[in-house]
């Protein structure tokens, strides 16, 4: 068994802020000899956005995947998920209303943070965006957003209730652009290698996010930190957190690649309803596979 026969669980599809439907993403994934392929959905807010679904399309959404399930069933094998908020203790992947949900794994992930007011603002968002809420928000304080954003990260990782810690470190670019060479600054690393200590601890898988990495050079994590998640004993799993259909394998020769660079020789993934772990190949062999 082998990951070179690409897989991705981290897909959003027209029931949030994807830009296909279900059906699209399996045939392209069929296309590129997909063996595995999971929907993760922003999970419902207590509020309404532009990017998560509502509850009321949950039944739907659920539907589709089953009939999608059965349909192509010889063919791939396709898992349902929901990429799920820590907003606060009362509504996150810990929370009763995801946990009792009949759903294959759930992804954590930290988007938000409340303001010194109280209000809720999107973080992951342009750098350009990114600078202005730090600056009307938080008074220009970026040291100040960097730490409430792993103390959620922490909460996140304390509560549970998930499988997958989603783009562990996603906020490190748009920082980084507002203040260059933070990632060297001594008290940033030791912040982040204290979160992935206590996520060895709790035992959570960690995705190499792909999606930005064309656009921005950097994965999430950031690939600085695979070879200390190796070293703390951390599974890792390859994910695309694909928004269109040609974007499901974005990236992954290159992920693959700093992996097995950092000392991965196995990465994760769904067969038959349960994670095992699969031996990663060579870089120059990995890259081959992708393209063959």
């Amino acid at each position: 068994m082998t990951t070179m026969r690409p897989t991705n669980y981290h897909t959003h599809t027209l029931f949030c802020d994807g830009r296909a439907s279900m059906e699209t993403f399996v045939r392209f994934a069929l296309s590129r000899r997909f063996s595995s392929l999971g929907f993760s959905s922003h999970a419902p807010l207590p509020f309404s956005t532009s990017w998560t679904m509502e509850w009321d399309f949950m039944e739907t959404y659920l539907a589709e995947f089953r009939r999608l399930r059965e349909r192509y069933a010889s063919r791939i094998e396709l898992y349902v998920g929901l990429e799920i908020d820590y907003l606060n203790d009362h509504s996150c992947p810990a929370s009763d209303c995801y946990r009792l949900l009949p759903l294959d794994y759930r992804i954590g992930s930290v988007h938000l943070l409340y303001t010194p007011e109280g209000q809720i603002v999107d973080i992951d968002t342009s750098p350009g965006h990114f600078r202005h809420i730090v600056d009307r928000h938080f008074h220009g304080d970026l040291d100040l957003v960097i730490r409430l954003y792993y103390q959620r990260l922490l909460r996140l990782v304390e509560l549970g209730g998930f499988d997958i810690l989603g783009h562990a470190d996603k906020m490190h670019y748009n920082a980084s652009c507002y203040r260059p060479g933070l990632l060297d600054e001594p008290w940033y690393d030791q912040l982040v290698r204290h979160y992935f200590a206590a996520v060895a601890r709790q035992g959570y898988l960690v995705e190499v996010n792909t999606k930005s990495y064309a656009d921005t050079g950097t994965f999430f994590p950031n690939e600085r930190y695979f070879q200390t998640l190796r070293q703390l004993g951390v599974r890792v799993v390859v994910n695309s957190d694909a928004h269109y259909p040609d974007r499901i394998d974005a990236s992954r020769p290159e992920a693959l690649r700093a992996l097995w660079q950092a000392g991965y020789r196995e990465g994760m993934e769904l067969h038959a309803g349960r994670w095992v772990a699969c031996p990663l190949t060579a870089p120059e062999q990995a890259i081959r596979g992708e393209q063959a």
